[in-house]
């Protein structure tokens, strides 16, 4: 066997662009050929999916994966060039495989199943972000994706009694949180959860607004303003918008009351395609 120097794969990096763990073991199965080489390479996907790396990737879908006992649950966002491929099946298919996986093990090494991917679909593949959650104790996790897979939720519904997490008016209710959030956009479940940075920069836009009024008059309007802000943007304060007569916070009181427990939301997590970028 012909002995693969540093240079050989160096070289044969520079023409494909394959990283380079990749380029030794073309340059070993070649025996040192580099044209056969970058064959290998061609054919195994990984010199077109290198160069197809550089692209845009815009486009894509959300998945999700939530554990048979729905104690956990993860939404993972994988990109694509176009709206095409985040239509086409196989494309679909390898996001809820990643959602799978990452759940299963979320320090999963995903490059050669990406590089697959993009060697079978001929458009760049990127793998963008992942967030999880989970209940301890009681409760359950539930998921929601809107059709198409450009938003979806994740979000935990804490409960007092174990009975309960399995209650049909309960996981129905769950999911119904998830729609909410999907098209409400909470930024956080309370209004004891709101970043300071956040209160004080809508405290200075008040301020602001209310220049020139008698200091009383300020008070009242930062404090308004504020009530409206925490009105907007958390979960619990929310009118639900299957029944805006109701809050998100009156809607929990009603069903625990009807099934006999306290119902609370831990955490929830909203993606959506091409925010984070």
């Amino acid at each position: 066997m012909s002995v693969i120097s540093k240079d050989d794969v160096l070289n044969l990096r520079e023409q494909t662009g394959a990283g380079l763990i990749d380029c030794k073991r073309a340059l070993v199965e070649s025996s040192g050929d580099l044209e056969e080489a970058v064959s290998i390479l061609r054919k195994k996907g990984v010199a077109s999916a290198a160069k197809k790396a550089g692209r845009d990737a815009g486009e894509g879908i959300i998945a999700q994966c939530v554990s048979s006992d729905k104690s956990k649950g993860l939404l993972v966002e994988v990109n694509c060039e176009t709206d095409f491929v985040a239509k086409n099946e196989d494309f679909v298919a390898f996001a809820s495989s990643v959602a799978e996986t990452l759940l299963s093990d979320p320090d999963a090494d995903l490059e050669a199943t990406r590089t697959e991917q993009v060697a079978k679909i001929g458009e760049n593949i990127r793998i963008s972000r992942s967030q999880g959650i989970a209940v301890d104790g009681d409760g359950l996790v539930e998921s929601y994706v809107h059709t198409g897979g450009k938003v979806a939720v994740l979000l935990s519904l804490v409960v007092d009694s174990a009975d309960a997490a399995s209650d049909a008016k309960v996981l129905s209710l769950a999911k119904d949180l998830c729609m909410h959030v999907a098209a409400a956009s909470p930024v956080c479940v309370s209004r004891e959860d709101v970043p300071s940075e956040l209160i004080t920069k809508e405290q200075d836009i008040a301020n602001a607004q209310a220049e020139g009024k008698p200091p009383q008059a300020v008070e009242k309007i930062v404090q308004g303003k504020l009530e409206k802000y925490f009105s907007n943007c958390c979960l619990l304060e929310q009118p639900f918008v299957k029944n805006p007569d109701n809050s998100i916070k009156e809607l929990l009181s009603a069903v625990g009351q009807e099934i006999g427990c306290e119902l609370k939301v831990g955490s929830f997590v909203r993606f959506q395609v091409g925010e984070d970028s």
